[in-house]
Formats: structure tokens, sequence, C-alpha cells
């Protein structure tokens, strides 16, 4: 069985955000990108837990991207990872991502599970492994906490309201991952030097159509002062509650 996890960059949270272009793109510069968390700790590893178990003979990373991406797919491969791929185009939006993702895969054929975040930290937008299914024609298993690997068949566990649910699905099959896959691996010296000679192959976009793209961004408004009230005047508080914050 072969896996191909997806590799997210994203901005490290401790970065200063700040956007260009009449407030259209996001600004790269002096921003640096770290592996999706939800990419990295979850669906990688898991990918690579199934491999040391027998369950799978290798794990290959792909990314959406432009060359300063290479060290974020670098660090991928430095955690494990057999083979890294990256897809010379600027990810644009979860539709051209999952497209590209999609037309490299069906083009090399013979992945049986492929694994993503459920979603990365800039965009949230959660959407992009169920339209990497889509274009495969595979089945789709979202925001999973558990997934076992008997012969062909998959057992996943997810989350719902109240509870948790146990599905089982023939592969291939496409999953994303959440909180409790596994466990965060910090990647060791003899793997960060393995990964300078690991493949990373470069290769081609397709003419993959732009569906939507983004007119703005805008920062949150500035946090406001903090009013204090005295606890013996608990009337002020009151009607400060309904005149300025109007939340009762």
């Amino acid at each position: 069985m072969k896996i191909l996890v997806c590799i997210a960059p994203v901005p490290d949270t401790t970065s200063k955000i700040s956007f260009t272009d009449n407030d259209t793109k996001f600004n790269t510069a002096g921003v640096t990108m770290i592996i999706n968390p939800y990419d990295e700790w979850y669906a990688l590893v898991r990918a690579l837990e199934l491999k040391e178990a027998g369950a799978a003979t290798a794990v290959h990373l792909i990314t959406v991207g432009k060359a300063d991406a290479d060290a974020v797919i670098r660090k991928a491969l430095a955690i494990g990872g057999d083979e890294a791929i990256r897809i010379d185009a600027e990810s644009l939006n979860p539709s051209q991502v999952a497209t590209e993702i999609a037309a490299y895969a069906k083009s090399v054929g013979g992945y049986d599970l492929i694994l993503c975040g459920k979603e990365s930290i800039d965009y949230n937008n959660g959407v992009t492994p169920a339209m990497i299914a889509e274009a495969l024609d595979m089945d789709y298993i979202g925001f999973a906490s558990k997934v076992d690997i008997s012969g062909n068949k998959a057992t996943v566990n997810r989350e719902v309201d109240g509870g948790e649910e146990t599905d089982t699905a023939p592969l291939p099959l496409v999953i994303s991952c959440q909180k409790g896959m596994a466990e965060q691996r910090i990647p060791n010296m003899r793997g960060i030097m393995a990964a300078r000679t690991k493949p990373l192959k470069v290769v081609a976009a397709t003419d993959s159509s732009e569906k939507s793209r983004i007119a703005k961004f805008e920062t949150p408004p500035a946090k406001g002062g903090v009013k204090m009230f005295d606890a013996d005047n608990m009337d002020a508080l009151v009607a400060a509650l309904h005149s300025e914050a109007k939340v009762i």
C-alpha cells in the first residue's frame, strides 16, 4: 500500500500578518513558513506509523507551491516519508490545490490512501481533502481521530455531536485527520541529514482554472480597552452590557 500525504506550507503563528496589492494578497516578506500542524502532527505521523507497522510500503509527500516551499517539504522529509513532490504552482485556493494534487495522483497511480490535515491554519477552509476525493472518484471520510488498516479495508473513528462513530471503507480512500490521530514527532539529526538526499521531484502544474479568488483581506479590529466596574455597583455593569456591549 502506498500513502500520499498532503503538506501545506502555512505562516508560523508568531508571524506578523500584513497584506499587499490593495489588500488582495498575503505579504510573505519576513514570514517564516512551517508545515501545517494538522498535516504534520496527524496525517504525516499516522502514515509513518502505518508504514512502520507493515501496513504500507511507501509514504510520499506532496505540496503545491513555488521554490520557497522546498524548505517546508524538506522538513516533512526529515520527519519521515520516502520522497516528496512539489507541484510548481502558486497555491491559490482549495479547488486549484485539490485539482493539482488529484491530477498528479491520477497520473502516477497506485496510491491506496491519501491523508490530509482536517484544515490549514491560515484559511481554515477544511474542504481540500473532500475536493481531492471528488476529483479522484474516491470515498472520503473527514475529521478522523483514528485510522487502522487491515487488508483492503480502513476502520476510521471520528467525533460526532455527543459521541464518536466508527466507519469502515474499502481502499482507495481519502481521509482528513485531526487531534487524536497520532502524536507529534520531532525530526532527529539522522532524519535531517537523510532528508537532504531524499528525492524531491518538481512537476509542472496543469492548467487548472481559478474557480474563485480573494477579493480582499481585512485584519480584525483592534481590541478595545477594558472597562472596570466596582463589585458593589452591579447596576452599572448591567446597564453597560445592555447599552454598550449589547449582549443582553
